[in-house]
């Protein structure tokens, strides 16, 4: 289903190619509309909020979220193994999933990148894809709870991955004062003191939200 990966593709790095495909995405919605009234409103708000946003700012604000603060990393396996070599783990066998599946992902991706496993549930038979989605269900829920507090339109990619997760979770509970002391420039420089383990910043440069490709035949 392509709904995955438009979801995907809003949670990518704001470029000006992704605000003039929104129109595109949109229809995606429409078309196959397997997103729920309610949360198919809440994501309405992102999409106003991408297009009539100033680019620079959308990028700005996006860095803020995603890159700097750690509880609203993208990539899934920080938030279960942090730093720890299990992590490093877990991605080996999350790739090897791509690999037998027929898939490659791009070499400047890790596969636990949420954009790219989005993409990845889009190219599988739909059956399969509640199970999987599943398996993030507790972090989605987490990572939303977390934006919707901050008051991010963002939040509603994840509450709508939930949904279509068909799993019923009890609603996170979101301290302010956490989220006071993750904007803390003092607290933020301790927790990026270190280089991450695992790959490094992602590349901002890219525009196209395609990650995977087909093995070619042996």
């Amino acid at each position: 289903m392509l709904t995955f990966k438009v979801m995907g593709a809003l949670l990518e790095y704001p470029t000006r190619g992704l605000i003039d495909a929104l129109e595109e995405l949109d229809e995606v919605l429409d078309r196959e509309a397997i997103v729920g009234r309610k949360h198919r409103r809440a994501l309405q708000e992102l999409f106003a909020a991408l297009r009539d946003g100033d680019l620079m700012t959308l990028q700005e604000s996006y860095v803020d979220l995603f890159d700097r603060v750690r509880s609203l990393s993208l990539y899934l396996f920080e938030h279960v193994h942090g730093e720890s070599r299990d992590r490093g783990q877990a991605m080996v066998e999350l790739k090897e999933i791509y690999h037998r599946r027929g898939f490659e992902l791009a070499p400047n991706e890790l596969p636990d990148f949420l954009p790219a496993v989005l993409e990845y549930l889009s190219l599988i038979p739909h059956e399969e894809v509640r199970e999987l989605l599943a398996d993030s269900a507790h972090i989605l829920e987490m990572l939303g709870a977390r934006l919707k507090k901050r008051g991010s339109p963002y939040y509603a990619v994840f509450y709508t991955l939930v949904a279509l997760s068909g799993q019923k979770l009890t609603p996170s509970v979101v301290d302010p004062a956490e989220i006071r002391r993750e904007d803390d420039p003092a607290t933020m420089d301790r927790l990026w003191q270190e280089e991450p383990a695992f790959g490094g910043q992602p590349d901002r440069n890219r525009v196209s939200v395609v990650h995977f490709h087909k093995r070619a035949a042996l």
